[in-house]
């Protein structure tokens, strides 16, 4: 799908979900405090750094993380399942993933695509290894077929694998069946976490 019908399109859902995501600001405010939106850097298209924006779902000031068991998992998934600076309402904006909505922004930006790999942390790009240049020749993506094919079940291994698939036969047609997937993918929740 062409990066301008993207950004039309983001545009339009993003006016369209003013009430909702005015709503989720309220609730993040009053539930977890300030800052209502986390900041990511993120690598983009071409391995370029650009700020990601979320909904804030974790704790502030939350402490180092990695156990030897959790650092297992997170080598192998890149995701904690069982994260304790995940706040309640963190938890429930991961499961429903309304904690991505204000991502549109950076497709507004033109920094992402609705459709493409998932946008990574620098750390995160050993994880890639050989293929980091290959991913990144497209723009990340809000969702993507990673997302559509078990998300956080996934082992990072195998996601690379996905975002490979993804790279060599993007089309339209494909970007549109991930869209629609996605509305699956997020009802059901499976790898939401």
């Amino acid at each position: 799908m062409n990066d301008t019908v993207q950004r039309i399109i983001a545009f339009f859902l993003f006016l369209a979900a003013l009430p909702l995501l005015s709503a989720l600001c309220l609730f993040s405010l009053i539930c977890s405090g300030r800052p209502v939106i986390y900041r990511s850097r993120r690598l983009g298209l071409g391995r370029r750094m650009f700020v990601l924006y979320k909904f804030r779902t974790m704790e502030n000031c939350a402490p180092p993380f990695l156990g030897p068991e959790q650092r297992e998992e997170w080598h192998l998934y890149a995701k904690l399942r069982f994260d304790d600076r995940v706040t309640r309402w963190g938890h429930w904006l991961r499961r429903s993933s309304l904690d991505e909505l204000p991502q549109l922004l950076n497709v507004i930006r033109g920094e992402m695509n609705l459709v493409g790999p998932r946008p990574i942390v620098p750390e995160e790009e050993v994880l890639c290894g050989r293929h980091s240049l290959r991913i990144h020749t497209v723009k990340p993506g809000i969702t993507g077929l990673w997302q559509v094919s078990g998300r956080n079940l996934v082992p990072y291994r195998r996601r690379n694998a996905i975002n490979l698939y993804y790279v060599r036969h993007r089309s339209w047609k494909l970007d549109l069946l991930i869209l629609l997937r996605t509305f699956g993918a997020v009802i059901g929740g499976r790898g939401a976490y």
